[in-house]
């Protein structure tokens, strides 16, 4: 079955693309969907992310505290490693669970990071690439999620450049426009991925 990675910075839109993929009927398969599952309560991930950081990292529910891992490692870079180390083959094995279980003309891999996990290249048959200008970047995530300006363009300098996921696209879903656009483009992109199938 082929494999597209799907990818996007924050406020590019790759959730609506993603869904609109799945209502095609491509298999999607979300590592940030994976990643909440193993850090929700009682889940794979918890003993070994409270193991490291300690009980302060996990909520009253038992699952983690996301607000100050957040904080934790976004200001200390041997944190952010260490639960990368924890969180990132667990999320390996159970995509590649996913994508075998998938009864699908393809499966549609979601990671945010793609680019900046240079392993995924050799997991993934094409990479498509849900792209916006920084400054529309900036205005929806500040609308959607009430951050200020510092605050987005600070998660947008933790990510991979513009430029370099361009660059390392395959394809690319031009999202400035409205969301019919977007469905149109997807559609358009099912029906070469669908192909690939037949290669």
């Amino acid at each position: 079955m082929p494999v597209i990675g799907l990818t996007g910075g924050i406020g590019s839109g790759k959730s609506a693309a993603a869904d609109a993929f799945e209502r095609l009927g491509a298999a999607v398969v979300d590592t940030d969907r994976i990643a909440h599952r193993l850090t929700a309560a009682g889940g794979d991930a918890m003993a070994a992310i409270v193991a490291r950081f300690g009980p302060g990292l996990a909520g009253p529910d038992g699952a983690l505290d996301r607000a100050a891992m957040r904080a934790l490692v976004f200001a200390d870079a041997d944190a952010r490693e260490a639960l990368e180390a924890i969180l990132h083959p667990m999320i390996r094995e159970a995509a590649a669970r996913e994508i075998g279980a998938a009864q699908a003309p393809y499966a549609m891999l979601v990671v945010p990071l793609l680019v900046e996990s240079g392993d995924y290249r050799q997991r993934v048959d094409r990479i498509c690439v849900v792209d916006v200008p920084e400054g529309l970047q900036v205005a929806r995530v500040m609308a959607r999620n009430g951050f200020d300006e510092a605050r987005v363009r600070a998660i947008m300098a933790a990510q991979a450049s513009r430029q370099a996921r361009l660059a390392a696209a395959d394809d690319v879903i031009d999202n400035r426009g409205s969301l019919a656009e977007l469905e149109t483009r997807v559609a358009e992109l099912d029906a070469r991925y669908r192909r690939l199938r037949a290669c």
